[in-house]
């Protein structure tokens, strides 16, 4: 009964962050199975189950605060289905050790730009509004249904920075398209991990605890991404990422840094990010009125 209550806190906590800032929810509930012994197959598929069910949810209360644009729903997330089933497929024989720094090299550098950008400049105005297009998506949903299937998440952390850094698409809503295709990717996912390993090793009442936080905390992730200045969310989402992947680096057989060396290495991260969001705050509320007329604008040209 304990464990089922500590993965019923870990799905609305998970959920709260993804549906706020556009991920986490299946990188926070995987290491949670892998560490009580879940094989990262059975893992996977456990979270992609939990995650039909709190991506619904989540993507109805994202549309009903006006923070989905259906059009790159359907360019991103068909896309991220058929890689998403065939990660999910492949995951038992795939090395996914090599992979992993490589990827959070990359998402690194995202990171550091969407953190950089915001936190410095706000939110990016030249491309707002313009239309993101298909041969920029296609293949990011490609890639980033494939990581989440195969690393037990990643939808998020390879989906919102991408279409952050283009500028094309404010950050409530490039959070709200990403949290509501991902529904699409866990429904392929999840059938992709009954071919590839069957029902037998998931279990039905971890799934059940995992989907009643997601439930929960979904509409209220979607209302505080309403209410949370762009250019706070920016720096926010920005720091996530590169702790995130930094972490990720630091104990990779790459670098392999001792504890020391870590911790030490997220104090300095922690620190800045709680500088960058100050500053952020602050920035916004001297320019809160330009902001809000800007953010108008843009909604007008996308609708």
């Amino acid at each position: 009964m304990r464990r089922l209550l500590l993965l019923a806190l870990v799905g609305l906590g998970a959920q709260l962050v993804d549906g706020s800032l556009g991920m986490a929810y299946g990188v926070t509930s995987t290491t949670l199975l892998l560490a009580i012994g879940t094989n990262p197959a059975a893992a996977s598929a456990t979270v992609h189950l939990a995650e039909i069910g709190t991506t619904l949810v989540s993507g109805v209360s994202h549309w009903r605060f006006g923070n989905v644009d259906w059009r790159v729903v359907v360019k991103i997330g068909v896309p991220g289905a058929v890689g998403a089933f065939a990660g999910a497929t492949f995951l038992s024989g795939l090395d996914t050790a090599t992979a992993a720094p490589l990827m959070s090299i990359i998402l690194l550098v995202l990171g550091l730009y969407v953190f950089i950008r915001f936190t410095t400049l706000g939110l990016p105005r030249g491309n707002l509004g313009k239309p993101l297009r298909k041969r920029f998506l296609a293949p990011l949903g490609v890639v980033a249904g494939f990581v989440d299937a195969t690393g037990g998440g990643g939808w998020g952390p390879v989906g919102t920075p991408a279409i952050l850094a283009s500028g094309r698409l404010e950050p409530r809503k490039t959070i709200g398209s990403i949290d509501t295709s991902e529904f699409l990717v866990a429904i392929a996912a999840s059938i992709g991990f009954f071919v590839g390993i069957g029902s037998e090793q998931i279990n039905v009442t971890w799934v059940l605890a995992l989907l009643l936080g997601g439930v929960i905390a979904a509409p209220i992730a979607a209302w505080l991404v309403r209410h949370i200045p762009p250019r706070v969310l920016g720096s926010a989402v920005g720091g996530v990422i590169i702790l995130t992947n930094v972490r990720t680096l630091l104990r990779s057989d790459w670098i392999d840094a001792p504890d020391a060396v870590r911790y030490g290495v997220y104090a300095v991260i922690y620190v800045i990010w709680a500088a960058a969001l100050a500053y952020s705050i602050a920035q916004y509320r001297g320019h809160r009125d330009e902001d809000r007329e800007i953010i108008a604008e843009s909604a007008g040209k996308i609708s």
